[in-house]
């Protein structure tokens, strides 16, 4: 079942989080508060998928207006290859068209092979023509990479 995220879905979130190799969280921003502030800014627009009563995907996505943008998008390695990413996506991309979101965007990390073809499958462009740039406001929001 593809559904809208809640806040009460976090524990099950960050521990599936937890399980994938390569992902990256921050101690801030990927923390319950952090991602409550998230929910709230965006309430209608972030996916989990369930399976066997529990989280077994998840999307944080958001707008600010103008442009939607994914984060922290991941199934289960048990869960993929069974349309449960691609049905998060379309799930998500048409909570943002009834915000009138025209755009969306995401980043995947250049040696997220798995991600990136993952994109490519389901028809998302990869742009050449422009550099992604980032600016620390906080230094206290340490980012750490599972093993």
């Amino acid at each position: 079942m593809i559904r809208k995220m809640t806040i009460e879905d976090y524990e099950q979130v960050y521990m599936l989080w937890k399980t994938i190799k390569g992902f990256a969280m921050r101690s801030i921003d990927d923390s319950r508060e952090g991602v409550e502030r998230f929910l709230k800014r965006n309430p209608d627009t972030s996916v989990v998928a369930v399976e066997d009563g529990r989280v077994v995907g998840a999307i944080l996505c958001g707008h600010d207006g103008r442009r939607g943008c994914m984060y922290h998008v991941c199934v289960d390695p048990q869960y993929r290859m069974r349309g449960i990413g691609k049905s998060m996506v379309v799930f998500a991309m048409n909570a943002l068209k009834a915000e009138g979101i025209s755009k969306i965007s995401l980043i995947a990390f250049t040696e997220n092979d798995i991600g990136n073809a993952f994109w490519r499958c389901i028809g998302w462009t990869k742009r050449e023509d422009l550099n992604y740039y980032d600016f620390v406001l906080n230094t206290e929001n340490i980012i750490a990479f599972n093993q």
